[in-house]
C-alpha cells in the first residue's frame, strides 16, 4: 500500500496545485477585468465561461482530484497509526470541504443565478454586482483550501 499511497498522494498534490492555479487567476484578474468592463459584457463574458468550463478536462482536474483525495483520506483512515495519517486526511478534507463542498454549495448556485438572467437588462446588472463580490469571495476560498492542501499532501 505504501508505493500505491505515495502515488494517489502525488496525483492529489498535483491535482490540487492545478486546480488551486485555475481558480487563482480568476480571484486575482480575471473577475477584476470582468468587472471592468460594461455589465452586459462582463455578465456575457461570464456566462460563456460558465458553458465552457464545463468539459472533460476541468471535470478530470477537478473531480478526479476529489475522488484521488477521497482515496487518500480512506486511506490515512485505515492507516491511522501511521505518523502521515493527520496530515494526509488533513490534506483530503481541505480539497473535498474547501473546494468541491464549497464550489457546489456557494459558486454553482451563483453561476446559475447568473445563467438565468440576460445580461442586457436592469436585474442582469443588480445579479452582476452582487456576482463579482459573492463569487469572488468563495472563489477566493476556493484557491485557499487546495493551495493549503498541498504542505499536507506531500
Amino acid at each position: 500500500m505504501g508505493g500505491l499511497l505515495f502515488v494517489l498522494t502525488l496525483v492529489a498534490a498535483l491535482g490540487a496545485g492545478l486546480v488551486a492555479g485555475i481558480f487563482f487567476a480568476f480571484s486575482a484578474f480575471i473577475m477584476t477585468a470582468l468587472g471592468r468592463i460594461p455589465a452586459p459584457k462582463g455578465i456575457a463574458a461570464m456566462q460563456s465561461i460558465n458553458v465552457a468550463v464545463l468539459n472533460p478536462v476541468f471535470f478530470t482536474a477537478f473531480f478526479g482530484t476529489g475522488l484521488v483525495s477521497l482515496a487518500v483520506a480512506t486511506a490515512a483512515l485505515f492507516n491511522w497509526s501511521s505518523p502521515s495519517a493527520l496530515y494526509l486526511l488533513a490534506g483530503a478534507l481541505l480539497y473535498i470541504v474547501g473546494c468541491l463542498f464549497v464550489t457546489m454549495v456557494f459558486n454553482v448556485p451563483l453561476n446559475n443565478k447568473l445563467k438565468a438572467v440576460s445580461a442586457e437588462s436592469a436585474q442582469g446588472a443588480s445579479v452582476w454586482s452582487e456576482y463579482l463580490t459573492t463569487w469572488t469571495a468563495w472563489n477566493t476560498v476556493r484557491t485557499i483550501a487546495p493551495l493549503a492542501a498541498l504542505p499536507y499532501s506531500s
